[in-house]
């Protein structure tokens, strides 16, 4: 009778390494297509089901892979080397499971949990409405009483591969509320909505998001939505603002390290060699120039994360402060580090289509990522933050 090796001390049970590694093998094969054809990566998001990382911060109780936020910005982080749009799928499909498993009450618990940790149910996240962007704290779009359901009739005009998703986490004003602020968030399956493209995505970066505007309407029960009795600000400051930061700073900072991995691959490379001067100043300087931004941006997002998993409050306005920081200046910081690339690498590098560095659709990803919830807004909100704390204490 033959007897198991035991693990290594050092084994790794969640191989998150491995497991987003089998991602981006299938998303690199697929990541001309998708960006020429703004095509939905499914073959990619196939192999996030396939992998189990669509539950990775579902705990394993609930079949899940019991994964923390910390895993979502590592994991983040990597498959933005690969393709910034696959990078803010996932990140963002596990800001949505964790709304769940933070607020999600019985029944919808008990049902919803184990399908999410299974891995392979998509969350898309509709929060965008005519007329007020992505401004998470309001919704104009109402909850309706339909007998014992919520009747749901809503258009949301960017919703990050809607079209691919199993389930939609949908802002709405509460039932007979009259404040916009008074927000609910709901759950809804595919099979409960009807789902219809409402217009077409052709956008500059971030093509293979496919985010394009749909129109959704059905009933669900009324036990769907998440969080009963919370105020909705809560679900947004605890778990919707901190993973929405982090995780697109981390797709942000992988996609800028991964342009800059790829430069200094060909730079280094024999035929790189004999094309660059590699004591040009100019090269030099820009190299180094990204390599301090990224270096910034890490630092400050792991300090971000190291805030978010400690503190006792995070809407102090020095944690707040820190949080839309963070963003800020990832979505700034990531962009400028590849632009140094352009002038470090030149017209054929740096600006054509078809080099292997992919700089050109990393500069345009990432123009995107000061839109994304803009930075105008964030900069009143901590101009306001500021006020408070005339002590400028940091977190």
């Amino acid at each position: 009778m033959s007897v198991a090796a035991p693990a290594p001390q050092d084994a790794d049970p969640l191989d998150l390494a491995g497991r987003v590694a089998r991602v981006t093998a299938v998303a690199e094969r697929h990541l001309a297509a998708a960006d020429r054809d703004a095509a939905f990566p499914v073959q990619a998001l196939d192999e996030l089901r396939d992998t189990g990382l669509l539950g990775l911060v579902v705990p394993q109780e609930y079949g899940g892979l019991g994964g923390a936020l910390r895993d979502v910005v590592d994991a983040g982080i990597a498959l933005g080397r690969c393709d910034m749009s696959i990078a803010l799928i996932f990140t963002m499909h596990c800001q949505q499971a964790a709304a769940v498993l933070a607020y999600a009450a019985e029944p919808l618990r008990s049902q919803l949990l184990p399908t999410l940790g299974a891995g392979r149910h998509y969350l898309a996240s509709v929060s965008t409405e005519s007329g007020k962007g992505g401004h998470l704290y309001s919704a104009h779009a109402a909850l309706h009483e339909r007998g014992d359901e919520l009747a749901i009739d809503r258009f949301a005009p960017v919703v990050t591969g809607g079209e691919h998703a199993d389930g939609f986490l949908i802002t709405m004003r509460n039932v007979g509320a009259t404040a916009d602020n008074d927000v609910a968030l709901v759950y809804a399956a595919r099979d409960q909505l009807l789902v219809e493209p409402a217009g077409d995505w052709q956008p500059m970066g971030m093509r293979a998001t496919r985010s394009a505007p749909l129109k959704l309407a059905g009933a669900v029960p009324r036990h769907q939505v998440i969080g009963p009795g919370a105020p909705f600000r809560d679900i947004a400051n605890q778990v919707l603002g901190p993973y929405a930061h982090l995780g697109w700073s981390a797709s942000w900072l992988g996609t800028a390290a991964g342009a800059l991995s790829r430069t200094l691959g060909l730079v280094r490379g024999p035929a790189g060699r004999k094309r660059f001067d590699l004591a040009s100043e100019l090269l030099l300087t820009r190299l180094s120039t990204a390599r301090q931004r990224l270096d910034a941006v890490h630092a400050q997002l792991r300090h971000t994360l190291a805030m978010v998993e400690t503190t006792q409050d995070i809407t102090t306005p020095a944690n707040q402060l820190l949080l839309n920081s963070l963003k800020i200046t990832a979505s700034e910081q990531c962009h400028a580090a590849v632009d140094d690339l352009v002038d470090a690498v030149g017209l054929q590098h740096g600006y054509l289509k078809d080099s292997p560095t992919r700089i050109e659709q990393a500069l345009r990803d990432l123009r995107s990522a000061a839109l994304n919830y803009k930075n105008d807004r964030l900069h009143l909100a901590d101009g306001r933050l500021a006020l408070l704390d005339r002590e400028v204490s940091f977190a």
